[in-house]
């Protein structure tokens, strides 16, 4: 039998991340991918599949992707409004928002915490200078990962994708990253408790550090439910287990 190292085995993980964030816009560091990383290896056993709420241009998720092709299990459902440089609008304080058309409806992003002029135009400018729609940018970084067969992009809300979802659909996993207003982080947990598997995580982005209402959200539907277990911050994400006998 051999036996691999803990630092072996990561050596693939870390030159996975290392490419990723070379090529890939976004704001999730290394330490955090390692352990979302990690975390899609380890919940192997439990089945199921990986949520990711927020995908931006698919940094975070096309790490996942790879850690989920090693593990053998699953795929990656990966939510996002996917805004065009054209759904965003500025507000008159300054800040930017957007908003984008779903069939016959419309879906409202950056609301409560909008984003000020300073880091949209470091931040989110350039990223449109790649391709005006964020879908295509997205569907770039999984097609040069080549990870089209593990992961699925699914524009439109939580609660969009959660009423067209599988029935028989099992999360073994769920990255929450996408709007940080407490109603909102709120809805979110709610659709990913529909589908978690008993012993399966919730991993928190932004958490207990600047964003009040998804430290709010989190004290009211995960700490004060009885439901979670197994805590554990790594610098700004919270990760937190589901109890299995609930």
């Amino acid at each position: 039998m051999t036996v691999q190292s803990h630092t072996a085995a990561t050596k693939p993980m870390t030159g996975d991340i290392g490419r990723v964030m070379a090529n890939v816009p976004g704001w999730t560091p290394e330490d955090q991918l390692l352990a979302l990383s990690l975390l899609a290896l380890t919940t192997a056993p439990l089945g199921g599949d990986i949520l990711e709420i927020g995908s931006w241009c698919g940094r975070s998720t096309t790490v996942i992707g790879h850690a989920v092709r090693r593990s053998g299990v699953g795929r990656v459902y990966a939510i996002d409004l996917f805004p065009d440089l054209s759904d965003w609008q500025q507000n008159p304080d300054g800040s930017h928002s957007f908003s984008v058309k779903l069939g016959d409806g419309v879906a409202l992003g950056y609301q409560n915490q909008t984003v000020w002029d300073e880091p949209f135009q470091r931040d989110i400018v350039p990223v449109y200078a790649r391709d005006p729609r964020l879908l295509n940018i997205f569907l770039g970084a999984v097609e040069r990962e080549g990870l089209q067969d593990i992961i699925t992009p699914f524009r439109g809300t939580a609660t969009m994708f959660a009423d067209q979802a599988p029935k028989d659909l099992r999360i073994r996993l769920a990255f929450l990253d996408g709007d940080h207003g407490y109603d909102e982080v709120c809805r979110d947990i709610e659709q990913v408790e529909r589908f978690l598997v008993p012993g399966g995580w919730i991993a928190f982005d932004d958490a207990f550090s600047y964003y009040d209402g998804v430290n709010r959200a989190i004290e009211d539907r995960i700490m004060k439910s009885g439901k979670f277990e197994y805590g554990q911050q790594v610098s700004r994400k919270l990760f937190v287990a589901r109890r299995k006998g609930v």
